[in-house]
């Protein structure tokens, strides 16, 4: 672990290996773009409303260049109707992707990520329609054709499907019934498949590199997309970025880039019942 001082944000990098070079630009170091640019794919993580895992995810696509852009935020409609023009005016950006209908934090939080990269855009948001059917049918089901080719039709084996369970039931404050927990697990497999199945998509038709939004439950390498394109594509080379807040973040990446909390009202008073 090696601190990292920067003008009004502090960040703490948690690396695989020790950082040898000092900082390139504002937010990332210098080794951590460097492994970056060596990957075929760029997953950046992030908590959906801190505003400074934007500004990291939109540095490291300013200085990535990708061919595309993959976004966890968007619909394939949605993506199809974004241009450049409306790129640089919020309202019509907003009216376009209409993302006061898709339950995300503010759209001017993303705007510096949208604003960052000239390239190609792909959504791959999972419909609301689509996360039912994954409860109630599991997500080969909901996945359809392609469930076969991103291992969706394995089960999870008895550890690993409790430790999801787990993790769903903490992240949901301790609050959702038992027989609740089987159901997130099967949506979070969907849409990790739906965005590795994305991601291949925009490989094969702009060639890479691929840049990923998305959050980090998605990003991380021991649980999240990775596992889906490994599988599909064995030689991808993958790199993972986590984003933590006051050092607490869940899963394995390549690195984490560490920031204080954003302040938020206590998500777990919904579920209070008093």
């Amino acid at each position: 672990m090696k601190a990292i001082a920067i003008p009004g944000l502090a960040l703490v990098l948690f690396l695989v290996a020790p950082i040898k070079a000092a900082m390139s630009g504002d937010l990332i170091p210098a080794d951590v773009l460097n492994d970056m640019r060596q990957a075929d794919v760029v997953i950046l993580g992030e908590t959906h409303d801190n505003p400074q895992h934007h500004l990291v995810q939109a540095e490291a696509v300013t200085a990535l260049a990708p061919s595309a852009v993959v976004w966890e935020m968007l619909s394939e409609e949605g993506a199809a109707r974004l241009t450049r023009k409306a790129v640089q005016d919020p309202e019509e950006l907003a009216r376009i992707l209409r993302w006061a209908e898709l339950g995300w934090p503010p759209l001017a939080m993303y705007l510096p990520v949208f604003q960052a990269a000239d390239a190609p855009v792909y959504g791959a948001l999972v419909p609301r329609t689509a996360a039912r059917a994954a409860m109630e049918t599991g997500a080969a089901a909901a996945l359809g054709a392609d469930a076969a080719r991103f291992g969706l039709g394995v089960s999870l084996s008895d550890e690993e499907q409790a430790a999801r369970e787990a993790d769903q039931q903490a992240s949901h404050c301790n609050a959702m019934p038992p027989e609740m927990l089987p159901k997130l697990v099967a949506v979070q497999r969907l849409r990790d498949a739906v965005l590795a199945r994305a991601i291949l998509r925009a490989r094969e038709e702009t060639g890479g590199p691929i840049a990923v939004i998305t959050g980090n439950g998605h990003a991380r390498s021991d649980r999240g997309i990775p596992v889906f394109l490994s599988r599909v594509q064995p030689g991808l080379r993958v790199f993972t970025l986590g984003q933590s807040e006051e050092g607490a973040i869940e899963g394995t990446f390549d690195a984490v880039i560490d920031s204080p909390a954003a302040p938020r009202e206590d998500p777990c008073a919904a579920f209070d019942k008093s």
